[in-house]
């Protein structure tokens, strides 16, 4: 009889293990999609599939943990945006041992801090993404949490779909960087090839509705 030890050690954190973990849980999909902004693309994202193993997530939280402290970063609050972040920077901010909160956006559409969650002049924040893509709505958090006296660190994110071009003032620390082709509707290549488009995600389009 095979033994196995409770106290097996992990398997070392690579890009090369992340991403096919991230595959096997279609939390990375190649195709033909249709995104939120309208653009296609050849390649989409849903970490929430990957994030709900907790099996998985911990891990991919202590390597950027260790980047974090590796950068002699010491962060008071850890900042999920939701929805996004949420997880990944509770599960981040556990590890580092600190408070996880996260912002959301208000009826006009603005983001803020709700639910009794604030932050206190001149303290420490990094925030959390599951997925950098363009870094319009990270830039939008920093600028909230500059404006309340918090000084930002770093952004972490499991995944950088910007290339490093997401115009960050502060550093980025992503597990696995994805290069993704992004195309006008009219001028899709895989529409032309007769492949499919599908639309997926959770935010209402009304474009396409």
């Amino acid at each position: 009889m095979t033994v196995i030890s409770a106290h097996t050690p992990p398997t070392p954190f690579t890009p090369e293990t992340l991403e096919q973990q991230l595959l096997q849980e279609d939390a990375l999909l190649r195709g033909h999609f249709r995104l939120s902004s309208g653009l296609h693309s050849d390649t989409y994202v849903q970490c929430a599939r990957f994030l709900r193993r907790p099996d998985l997530a911990a891990p991919a939280a202590a390597e950027l943990a260790h980047r974090i402290q590796a950068a002699g970063l010491q962060p008071d609050v850890v900042v999920g945006p939701a929805m996004g972040g949420v997880v990944i920077g509770y599960e981040l901010a556990r590890q580092l041992g600190v408070p996880g909160i996260f912002t959301e956006r208000d009826d006009a559409g603005q983001m803020t801090l709700r639910r009794g969650f604030t932050i206190e002049p001149g303290q420490k924040i990094v925030i959390a993404e599951d997925v950098v893509t363009t870094g319009k709505s990270t830039n939008e958090v920093a600028r909230l949490l500059e404006a309340l006296g918090a000084k930002v660190l770093a952004v972490v994110s499991l995944i950088d779909r910007t290339s490093g071009k997401a115009g960050l003032s502060f550093p980025n620390f992503a597990l696995l960087p994805v290069t993704a082709a992004t195309y006008a509707p009219d001028e899709c290549p895989l529409c032309r090839a007769g492949i499919p488009v599908v639309k997926p995600g959770s935010r209402p389009d009304k474009a396409f509705s």
